[in-house]
């Protein structure tokens, strides 16, 4: 059905059965509101994801009740009220499964320098529409006792919607000049939607890119995340390099853009890298996962830096994975992520070429037990990039590194039968260590749980004996080297 009349009616018919599905909170709302003589329009993007098919329990509406009259009718309503962005003319409330966010008719004004607007209240819903941020969520149906009545869109939004186009009510430069963070939810909309930027959207980002700066490195780091959770990841950052966004807040994904020498003796690693999160993408197996997406984007950071061209007409990157490593616990420190996230994050770029050393299965059971205690908890997500990682388009190559690698999962379950690998630890523990060598507390015993623990990962599980008679041995010699001639 390539009609666009046909589509518009199509999907106008199927947000209506996705709203009658939400009855049991619009209906009780619409009449409640009614009753005490205000409109109620849903808005924005619950509108927008009702034509979509993909309607959450968040619902946001909007109002010509004041705030304080929006939380007075929600109170007698709902199970649970919280005014927090009231001063904004927003009361958010739950009913049930339901979360609701009802907001007052903004007319806000901004001074072009923050991007916090001067709150005012308006008096009709166009006036509400005219303001949001692109025209796909300034589109609005209103809610009756009796439900969802008449669809309006003012700015023809459905259009852009059904195009598959993201701009703005407004002229953009207008609209990014009063709230730079626009530029990267348009980004956000491409990676969640699969749709394209409008030209003159696309342009004015790419002549604003400097206005990001206004933005806290708090709210960039929550749009990159939903960019980079998004459905359409790659078309997401493709869009977060193409503005000129990424040069301003990640630049190190523009910068994996190297030029390829005549000899096409490497992959282009920007390229290279939206193929290997796109492979990880289809590894998931539930929802998106944050730390296994940035890592399969940034694994190959640190290659520009080590980039070498050998004698031979070859190109190398030794030590790209430590390098790589740095550079995204920087980056991510610089942007406030959380401490766990960077860490894991971090780890996985160090780790993704741990692999490349197994061969054809020649490590020793020392090597496959470190190799699951270096990823600890990350094991799961360390398989899954390490097969992401593979992008040959050699079928026998590839066929055979993922045949290799099954041969290392089907180690390391053997292993895990015999011995508890998750949880790789000393045959002693330092109340032991202190007593058998007669130490106290202090950073000897530290070096001594150190050394059990390597003993550990060379040899595997020790009975308490073996354990204490290494020790010993390991103290004796330790204790004669100190001892001066």
């Amino acid at each position: 059905m390539n009609d666009p009349a046909q589509r518009r009616t199509r999907l106008l018919a199927a947000a209506a059965v996705a709203l009658r599905a939400e009855s049991d909170v619009l209906n009780p709302l619409g009449e409640l509101f009614t009753a005490a003589g205000h409109e109620l329009y849903l808005v924005g993007g619950s509108v927008r994801d009702a034509v979509l098919g993909r309607l959450s329990e968040d619902l946001d509406f909007t109002t010509d009740a004041r705030p304080e009259r929006i939380k007075e009718l929600l109170d007698g309503w709902a199970d649970t009220v919280w005014d927090t962005g009231i001063e904004y003319g927003t009361v958010s409330a739950r009913k049930g499964r339901a979360i609701v966010e009802v907001t007052t008719y903004r007319a806000d004004t901004y001074d072009q320098v923050s991007r916090n607007p001067t709150v005012t209240f308006g008096d009709n819903l166009d006036g509400d529409l005219v303001r949001r941020d692109f025209t796909i969520n300034a589109m609005a149906v209103r809610i009756t006792a009796d439900g969802a009545q008449d669809f309006i869109d003012p700015l023809d939004g459905m259009t852009a919607l059904l195009a598959g186009v993201i701009d703005t009510p407004a002229a953009p430069e207008q609209s990014f000049g009063d709230d730079p963070l626009r530029m990267l939810r348009a980004v956000r909309f491409v990676a969640q939607l699969g749709f394209r930027l409008a030209p003159r959207t696309f342009d004015a980002i790419g002549a604003m890119v400097e206005e990001i700066d206004r933005i806290t490195v708090e709210r960039i780091a929550v749009e990159l995340d939903k960019m980079i959770c998004g459905e359409h990841a790659i078309e997401g950052v493709d869009a977060l390099v193409a503005t000129g966004l990424a040069d301003r807040i990640m630049p190190e994904i523009p910068g994996m853009k190297l030029t390829i020498d005549e000899h096409h003796q490497h992959k282009d690693v920007y390229q290279h890298s939206l193929t290997v999160l796109q492979q990880a993408i289809d590894l998931e197996t539930g929802d998106p996962d944050l730390v296994l997406r940035w890592a399969a984007l940034l694994h190959d950071i640190g290659k520009p830096a080590t980039r070498r061209h050998e004698p031979n007409g070859g190109v190398s990157f030794h030590h790209h994975e430590v390098v790589g490593a740095k550079m995204v616990r920087k980056r991510l420190r610089e942007l406030k992520y959380p401490k766990a996230v960077t860490d894991d994050v971090a780890q996985l770029v160090f780790l993704h070429l741990r692999f490349h050393g197994y061969g054809d299965g020649r490590w020793t059971d020392s090597a496959v037990r470190r190799y699951v205690t270096d990823a600890g908890d990350l094991l799961d997500r360390l398989h899954k990039l390490v097969r992401a990682d593979c992008t040959t388009r050699n079928k026998r190559r590839a066929r055979k590194l993922q045949e290799t690698y099954d041969d290392l999962e089907r180690r390391i379950a053997v292993l895990k039968e015999a011995e508890d690998l998750d949880r790789v630890r000393p045959d002693l523990d330092g109340n032991a260590i202190m007593q058998l060598l007669g130490l106290p507390p202090g950073p000897q015993v530290g070096q001594a749980w150190r050394y059990l623990k390597e003993l550990r990962l060379d040899r595997g599980p020790m009975d308490r004996d073996e354990a204490e008679a290494a020790l010993k041995q390991w103290w004796a010699e330790r204790t004669a080297e100190a001892v001066p001639e």
